[in-house]
């Protein structure tokens, strides 16, 4: 196997002289550039496998360089070498579309984890028909939304740089991020997804960062935080806006340094990790309002996915119809089903305040009442659903189980006993489906609802249907 061929250009001779002798070291070929015009020309004239330069040049900037690198050499990752504390212009190199950086005096760990990444060719570019396969089974659509996002997932596939979601809740934050992580050359390394707004804030350092045996009450052995569980891989971190200030701070050091402390300990780890974050609300405005650090927003907003609300996405709202009625169909072990016309005409009319996540919630209740092969309109009509509107809605996700106080979304005519008894009636009727589909197993028929399983014991016990009793 030929070795890797780096181009390395900083006008310091020394600092090129060392740079040399500690890749020789790891097996790496060095060509080395003193200026930027001198690089313009060993680019054109080799192939290089990486890319590191300095910001400062006599002749230019090191970000004239990744722009150019960008433009004709879209494949070769470059990294960018910053004064130690200077991530102003380090965030800069990344969105010109440098590939990672590395802070001076450079960190020999940083350096060759860096080489790994870079010289580790992300799975769109070695196989692209996996990688297109991968997008088609985990982003499902044809939308021109769905289509501008499978682009844009290939551009920062290629990179190390901290990529941050938005988008409505619902609208599939985490299986984007799986799918970025999936492209990448870190695709080898673990994939981390922490709900940052399900940790009890007094256990939440110790979660992130682990803690030594002894360091509080409790804590009988050592343990590994999320973060180190996170290194050679991506860490996601979904509802970002939920981390409190203080541990904000702490977060912006451990993505800046690449180093965490568990509680209790005197020593700190490398921990080699890149962060994808999310939230459905407007960091910029927490910001404004003093709930959400600037520095730590300016490090983690470097590349930005908007993921589009399913309202938005046309006929895929059918696509992924057909798709969970496939999956759960599966899940259940029961026959597949079809949508009947006036139920295709019924999703595609309603509004989705909870998006995809709420459109298989909706599939669900749908097959569960559906007693043959057909999914029609009556089987949708017990979801809490609103049509289209040109109001704004607000960004929560109302895909909730069926209660007594989700009202039907067609008119019925109500019987004597009132609506309370109308309605418990409803909600006893699905709940006894969804038994009989489980042989009347709970755990599975709480899944199926959509609700957790002291929710179901709940409402067995107000129907007398709590055969343990």
């Amino acid at each position: 196997m030929e070795q890797p061929l780096v181009l390395f250009v900083d006008d310091e001779e020394d600092l090129c002289t060392l740079m040399q002798m500690t890749l020789a070291r790891m097996g790496i070929q060095t060509h080395v550039a003193h200026r930027l015009e001198q690089a313009r020309q060993l680019l054109s004239s080799h192939h290089y496998d990486a890319c590191i330069t300095d910001l400062n040049l006599p002749d230019g900037n090191g970000l004239q360089l990744v722009e150019l690198i960008a433009q004709h050499f879209p494949q070769l990752p470059v990294a960018v070498l910053t004064a130690y504390g200077n991530m102003e212009i380090a965030i800069a190199a990344l969105k010109a579309g440098a590939f990672d950086f590395v802070s001076k005096p450079i960190n020999q760990k940083h350096l060759e984890q860096l080489l790994e990444k870079a010289l580790n060719q992300p799975l769109f570019k070695a196989h692209s028909q996996e990688a297109d396969q991968l997008e088609q089974r985990m982003l499902i659509g044809q939308s021109l939304p769905i289509q501008q996002l499978r682009t844009t997932l290939k551009k920062i596939a290629r990179s190390q740089a901290p990529v941050f979601i938005s988008g409505e809740s619902g609208t599939g934050k985490e299986v984007v991020a799986n799918l970025v992580h999936r492209l990448s050359n870190r695709s080898d390394g673990p994939f981390i997804a922490i709900n940052c707004g399900a940790i009890p804030g007094d256990l939440m350092e110790s979660e992130f960062f682990g803690h030594k045996k002894g360091s509080f009450t409790g804590a009988a052995q050592d343990k590994q935080g999320l973060i180190q569980s996170a290194h050679g891989g991506s860490l996601f971190l979904d509802e970002i806006a939920e981390l409190p200030l203080n541990m904000q701070v702490k977060l912006l050091r451990a993505v800046q340094e690449k180093r965490i402390r568990p509680v209790g300990s005197d020593t700190e780890i490398d921990v080699d990790f890149r962060i994808i974050s999310a939230s459905h609300q407007d960091l910029e405005a927490l910001v404004q309002q003093g709930r959400f650090r600037q520095d730590l927003f300016f490090r983690i907003h470097v590349m930005d996915i908007v993921l589009p609300p399913l309202r938005e996405r046309g006929q895929d709202i059918l696509l992924l119809a057909q798709h969970f009625i496939q999956k759960i169909a599966q899940e259940w072990d029961i026959h597949s089903k079809t949508l009947s016309e006036r139920a295709q005409q019924f999703l595609l009319e309603q509004y989705y305040p909870g998006n995809v996540r709420e459109l298989r919630n909706i599939i669900e209740r749908a097959m569960t009442l559906s007693d043959d092969d057909v999914i029609d309109l009556p089987h949708l009509q017990t979801a809490p659903l609103r049509k289209m509107a040109p109001l704004a809605e607000p960004e929560t996700d109302t895909a909730t189980p069926v209660t007594a106080d989700a009202l039907p979304a067609a008119p019925r005519k109500l019987p004597e006993e009132g609506l309370e008894l109308f309605l418990e009636k409803i909600e006893k009727e699905i709940l006894l489906n969804a038994l009989n589909l489980t042989h009347w197993n709970r755990t599975l028929a709480a899944k199926k609802l959509g609700m957790s399983f002291r929710s179901l014991r709940y409402r067995l016990k107000k129907f007398g249907l709590d055969t343990d009793e």
